[in-house]
């Protein structure tokens, strides 16, 4: 660099910008100068926008896998569980292999994937509980970096050029304000608000049991009220007499959970006077957690109400827990929250987000990280997840808090049976029911019960002296339509035409993939069935649906394809 470049002076710097800068004599050109003043807010807010892009984000490579019957795809490796591969592809959807589908080659990649996953989570020192996908959004911390330098030379040249003048300073006022203003939702977020991204890896494990999606307010988790990481009611010894059936918590009767929490000046206490009815929070498997005081008062656990896993079923068959669910902690590749409470805050479990061991607890039953965020832990010990509301909540007239999704029962809830113990809880053959096995006196009872997909629901008692039979009409069986299940390891060419559609649809298949279908279903946004078709030809017209969102599953004969179909 020339030398009289390097030692020029605030002097020389007036000087070479003075055509630019200097107060002019002529009214005009004054009148120009602080007109265009007011741009200055405008271009450091645009300037400061086009900075706060995260240069660190990237997303996970993108690989070409090889699968059975000659099968590629392109996706970036997830995780590895049960023996089931789990990648994403390039449109962020996920898909699950069994390992014995890859060729060697990948299969070799895989397990060295695994085992650095495995060793790493060992350690208990990563500095992120999990990978996630970049986050296409502004970074504040970005612009604040150079937002503020931005300001700050923007004065140095005022005090230089325009000492006395008030307008200059009253303009880089409103530009500081602006630009504040401008990044105001984003630093609250980074300080308080929750990514999605992040609450979604928490439930990835344990899809396509369970759905989520998210709007700017609200996280939605979407199940059946029925986990599959778990058997069900064995080892209560105070039985209301109720047993688990589906709850469609789908839809619009989704559970919720608020995306920028705000801090409760008072936190409420999850006691006896608060929140017995409805949840508290919702666990990783999509079931709800409740208080741990039962209706009556009394601590679940403690009154032998619960089962082995913590849970029992409420007075309208609804499976879901009362103490927190510790040991979805060992379900999971990495440490992740095992739930998160109807206030927005995460639950884990005996583990610090970054892999340390849990911190001394505060009379909520949490505290905030180093980031400033509040979680509460899990324990086996009263008060078992939560002692007090950190986050605001409603609590409604009835003790519970809204928004809630509601169970649906389909026969009067009865009363407990003294003495009886429940030993097992058992899944039928066809998968649309249970047989419940307990002991009383000495003798053993069952309550085997089952629904069909017209919401006919049978339960017979069976005792040492005969068996009791009783039927009600309920609700519709629903599934989790969100969760798309894949056919893998097949080329299936299906069409669907048109969608959207204003009320019917066609699906056409290849000729030599019509015996392979079994059958195809419609689900609306509820997960209610409404429309069944078996022994489908090679193209099938729909017609007759509502306006809305449906759910398309075509069943194969090794598989299942899940597809969106809208009527306008």
């Amino acid at each position: 660099m020339p030398e009289e470049q390097q030692n020029v002076s605030g002097k020389n710097l007036q000087s070479i910008f003075a055509p630019f800068f200097s107060p002019p004599k002529s009214p005009t050109f004054k009148f120009f100068l602080m007109k265009n003043l007011f741009l200055l807010p405008v271009f450091l807010l645009f300037t400061t926008i086009a900075l706060a892009h995260d240069p660190n984000a990237t997303k996970a490579p993108l690989l070409e896998w090889h699968l059975k019957n000659r099968h590629h795809l392109h996706a970036s490796f997830l995780m590895m569980r049960d023996d089931k591969v789990f990648l994403q592809t390039e449109n962020g959807a996920t898909k699950a292999f069994p390992l014995t589908d890859f060729s060697k080659e990948n299969q070799g990649f895989i397990l060295e994937k695994e085992a650095q996953i495995v060793q790493l989570n060992q350690s208990k020192i990563a500095a992120q509980p999990v990978q996630l996908p970049a986050k296409k959004s502004n970074d504040p911390s970005m612009a604040l970096l150079f937002g503020f330098p931005l300001l700050a030379f923007a004065a140095f040249a005022g005090f230089l050029f325009f000492k006395k003048s008030k307008k200059l300073a009253f303009a880089l006022s409103l530009s500081g304000a602006v630009f504040l203003l401008a990044f105001k939702t984003e630093i609250a977020k980074k300080i308080m608000g929750t990514d999605p991204l992040f609450m979604d890896a928490a439930f990835q494990p344990f899809k396509p049991h369970v759905a989520t999606h998210w709007d700017n307010t609200w996280f939605y988790v979407e199940s059946n009220g029925i986990p599959t990481t778990h058997p069900m009611m064995a080892g209560i010894t105070k039985w209301q007499q109720q047993v688990p059936i589906q709850q469609c918590y789908l839809g619009s009767n989704a559970w919720q959970i608020p995306l920028n929490p705000v801090l409760a000046a008072t936190p409420v206490p999850v006691n006896p006077q608060h929140f017995l009815r409805g949840a508290i929070a919702i666990a990783a498997n999509g079931i709800p957690i409740f208080n741990p005081y039962t209706n009556t008062g009394v601590d679940a656990f403690l009154d032998g109400q619960l089962d082995q896993w913590g849970g029992h079923c409420g007075r309208a068959d609804d499976y879901h827990y009362h103490t927190a669910p510790m040991f979805l902690d060992t379900q999971s590749v990495a440490i992740l929250p095992i739930a998160f409470a109807l206030d927005g805050f995460a639950v884990y479990a005996g583990l610090e987000p970054d892999g340390t061991p849990m911190l001394p607890l505060d009379a909520n039953h949490g505290h905030f990280d180093a980031a400033g965020i509040y979680h509460y832990h899990g324990t086996s010990a009263a008060p078992y997840m939560i002692g007090n509301m950190v986050g605001q909540v409603t609590e409604d007239a009835t003790m519970q808090i809204i928004p809630q999704a509601k169970a649906t029962p389909v026969r009067p809830s009865l009363t407990p049976l003294s003495g009886a113990t429940i030993t097992d809880c058992t899944p039928n053959a066809a998968g649309n029911g249970y047989t419940l096995t307990y002991t009383r006196n000495g003798q053993t009872y069952k309550v085997e019960y089952g629904w069909t997909i017209n919401g006919v629901y049978t339960y017979n008692f069976i005792s040492p002296t005969g068996t009791i039979t009783e039927t009600y009409n309920g609700h519709l069986p629903c599934e989790v339509p969100t969760a798309t299940q894949e056919l893998f390891g097949k080329n299936i060419e299906l069409q669907i035409f048109p969608n959207p559609s204003a009320g019917g649809f066609f699906i056409r298949l290849k000729d030599p993939e019509i015996k392979e279908l079994h059958s195809v279903l419609v689900f609306d946004s509820k997960g209610q069935l409404v429309y069944n078709k078996e022994q489908v030809g090679a193209a099938l017209e729909i017609a007759g649906l509502a306006q809305g969102v449906y759910f398309l599953k075509i069943n194969f004969e090794h598989g299942e394809i899940s597809r969106k179909i809208i009527v306008q």
